[in-house]
């Protein structure tokens, strides 16, 4: 099968639902450190996951059949059941920019997975935005006094790539259903695959007060269910390579929260990074200005 060439995306209302996603999942990292008892990365996974999909479930009233047990299964463990504790391990370990600063890299994971997968092949143009995009949240790490821990950037890389496989598959397969109802599914199976390990290696779920209480309804309501809706209706209607930019949103939020909040100083290296970044989102999403024709990485040339 002959490969074609991804297109930068023209209907911006569906990147701009995509995008709302990782805006609120840059949340997670101040979130986590400020308002989570520390030393739980799986329970703290679970119960992001498990509430919100039990919610989605009471509300779409519809379970998976046939073939779509095993797809959502396998979808979820790539989505969710791998990425969200992952994730937690890394924002547990890593302060909020270098924790999402692995994440800059998806772009390129998606790019080659959807060469692979997809039969698409990358454009120029994508690929030099992916790799701005990843100097310039890199920038944002490297210029500041981040401690580089080997587990925590570990945990960021693998969760990294197990996110860009679950954006391809989500496109090679497409859903069966609504976004909602896929959403609801997917943090359901995620919540219930990690329920075991979170007993296994964390023994009982940690202490609650309000901080704690308020802390995981956000990351459960806000940072799952709503956004994950969010993300997958919007991946319906975008390209692979177009949705893998735009959880670079995640760090730029983590950056300006930390700023914002935690009076956490930028450098005016970490903002030409910040504003290097930024670029690579917006402009990954439209066609290069020579016009209409792009130049594939196999030389290829659409008109």
């Amino acid at each position: 099968m002959g490969a074609s060439i991804e297109k930068p995306t023209e209907n911006w209302r569906w990147v701009v639902l995509s995008a709302s996603a990782p805006a609120v999942w840059g949340t997670t990292y101040i979130v986590t450190t400020q308002f989570l008892p520390p030393g739980y990365p799986i329970w703290s996974s679970v119960l992001r996951a498990l509430p919100a999909g039990i919610i989605g479930l009471l509300i779409c009233k519809q379970l998976p059949r046939g073939e779509w047990i095993w797809r959502s299964l396998i979808m979820a463990i790539l989505n969710i059941g791998l990425w969200f504790p992952l994730l937690f391990v890394a924002a547990y370990r890593l302060p909020g920019g270098m924790a999402s600063v692995l994440s800059a890299c998806q772009p390129l994971f998606v790019i080659a997975f959807a060469w692979v997968l997809l039969y698409q092949s990358p454009s120029i143009w994508r690929v030099a935005w992916a790799i701005a995009g990843v100097v310039g949240v890199a920038v944002m790490v490297l210029a500041s006094d981040s401690i580089f821990d080997p587990l925590g950037i570990t945990a960021g890389i693998l969760g990294t790539v197990s996110m860009a496989l679950g954006i391809v598959m989500t496109k090679k397969w497409q859903r069966p259903t609504d976004g909602f109802t896929w959403a609801a599914w997917l943090l359901a199976w995620g919540g219930l695959l990690q329920l075991p390990m979170a007993i296994l290696f964390e023994g009982t779920p940690p202490p609650q007060d309000l901080r704690s209480i308020l802390g995981y309804a956000w990351l459960s309501i806000a940072g799952g269910l709503l956004t994950y809706w969010a993300w997958f209706t919007g991946l319906g209607k975008i390209s692979a390579v177009s949705a893998s930019f735009l959880p670079l949103l995640s760090p730029l939020v983590a950056t300006l929260l930390g700023y914002l909040l935690l009076d956490e100083l930028l450098t005016l290296p970490q903002w030409f990074g910040f504003l290097l970044c930024l670029t690579a989102i917006v402009l990954s999403q439209i066609a290069p200005p020579w016009g209409a024709a792009q130049t594939s990485l196999r030389g290829a040339t659409r008109r």
